[in-house]
Order: structure tokens, then C-alpha cells, then sequence
């Protein structure tokens, strides 16, 4: 009965979260059109991310805020569960950040624009030189000292579990010499599993784990392999018992 009467109010709240979507995307690209673009680009996200969290009636937990250096920029990772990753992180962490994002959300009505507006980093998969050319600007973004927002998986989990971590996010905060800090999101795949896209929110409560930001231990593919692994364990440690473990996932 409670879950008959959640997708009853989930249909009576769509359209305020569409129009939400809408007014948020329009209120970016004007801002970073005549404003600070640093501002405007994440600030009408983050509300819209509280709103859509709010509307939904979903309880967040936040762990580990005191891990973070106020002025300090970070390479984050995280976990990718589901779609509620994105509100969950823009919303919750509170700190100012860029996101790497597939090129295929540049699409997406009102929302693509946005994240072009914005200067959002779209990771184009097209050819080595593509590939170049997005990380010249992940590159650009954190010697501005920004931080920035990664999911290393590269893609959402079909299972709940976690796949291999890819080695960009981590090549830059090596060139850069910066700390990665890694992100455990709980919750999301509960939420909206791949699986059932586009139907049904279920109930659930989320969790952000911000953990001990890891340190280079110097330069090259050995501090590569250590910002890579470490983190990996950092992110895996704070998975709920049920999805604890790596499965394969093909879409990576």
C-alpha cells in the first residue's frame, strides 16, 4: 500500500520537478551568459538537486564533511549507482566542482545546454584526439582551482556493485599534484536501478561517505596505481554489506 501511494504522489510532483528542471537550466545559461560562471554553474544546480531530493520525500545522510580543507581543490570520485548520484553529489557535498560527464547528456533537453553553458566537461569516447582534448580541459578547470567530479566506472552499475576504476581521473591529479578524495554513494541504486529507468523512484534513503582525501606519494604511474587503488578501497569500504564486491559490467 505505501509504495501504491508513493507512485500516486510521484505522479502529482513530475510536473513540478520538470518545471523545475526548466527553470534551472534557463537561469544557468542566462547567468553564465552575463555572470560568474563558476557561480552560476553550480549553485542553480545544487538547489535544483535539494528541491528534486526534497520533492521526492528521499532522507540524506552526509558522513565526513571535516575531511575537507576549506579552499582546497580536489579530484572526486565516486561510485556510480544510478541517476540519483547526480542529485545526491550536486546537492550534498557543498562544495563547488566541475563535472566529467558522457557526451550523450549534451542532448538532453534543457539540460545539455546547461552543462555546455556551464563549461561542464563532456568526455568525448570519438578518437584518441577527442579523448585529448577533454582532458586539456579537466586540466584547465583544476589549475583554476576548481575541483572536480569524476566517476572513474565511467558508467552506472547494473548490479548495485562496483566495476574497475579508469585511470584518467587519477592521471590528472597526478600531473597536477593534487589530492583525490573519494565519494561512497549508498542508496542510489535502491532509488533508480539501471534496470528500471524511467519508471518508477522507490523510496529509499541515500548516503554520502566523503572519505579521507588520499595524498600523492609522488610522480608517475606509480602514484597513478596508488591514487587509483586506494581510492578504489576507500569507495569499496564504504558500500553497504549487499553490494560490497566487484561484478563486471560490459558498459564499461
Amino acid at each position: 500500500m505505501k509504495k501504491i501511494l508513493y507512485c500516486l504522489y510521484e505522479l502529482c510532483v513530475i510536473p513540478l520537478f520538470l518545471i523545475d528542471t526548466m527553470i534551472t537550466a534557463l537561469l544557468t545559461i542566462l547567468g553564465c551568459l552575463v555572470g560568474n560562471g563558476h557561480f552560476w554553474g553550480y549553485y542553480p544546480g545544487k538547489w535544483w538537486s535539494r528541491f528534486t531530493i526534497r520533492l521526492l520525500l528521499l532522507p540524506v545522510k552526509v558522513e565526513g564533511r571535516e575531511h575537507l580543507k576549506p579552499g582546497q581543490s580536489y579530484v572526486f570520485v565516486a561510485n556510480h549507482q544510478g541517476a540519483f548520484d547526480i542529485f545526491l553529489i550536486y546537492g550534498f557535498l557543498n562544495r563547488n566542482f566541475k563535472w566529467m560527464m558522457k557526451r550523450g547528456i549534451g542532448k538532453i533537453p534543457f539540460v545539455g545546454p546547461a552543462c555546455k553553458y556551464s563549461h561542464q566537461i563532456f568526455v568525448d569516447k570519438r578518437g584518441p584526439s577527442h579523448i585529448r582534448a577533454s582532458y586539456d580541459q579537466a586540466r584547465e578547470v583544476l589549475k583554476e582551482g576548481m575541483s572536480l567530479m569524476v566517476f572513474p566506472e565511467g558508467a552506472r552499475t547494473f548490479t548495485g556493485h562496483m566495476g574497475v576504476f579508469r585511470r584518467g581521473a587519477f592521471m590528472l591529479a597526478d600531473e597536477l599534484q593534487l589530492p583525490v578524495c573519494p565519494l561512497t554513494i549508498n542508496g542510489s541504486f535502491d532509488v533508480m536501478p539501471r534496470t528500471r529507468d524511467w519508471r518508477w523512484v522507490h523510496w529509499h534513503p541515500l548516503t554520502l561517505t566523503i572519505h579521507e582525501p588520499i595524498m600523492p606519494i609522488g610522480k608517475g604511474r606509480e602514484n597513478i596505481d596508488y591514487l587509483k587503488d586506494k581510492s578504489y578501497e576507500a569507495v569499496m569500504s564504504g558500500l553497504v554489506p549487499e553490494y560490497q564486491g566487484y561484478v563486471r559490467n560490459d558498459d564499461q
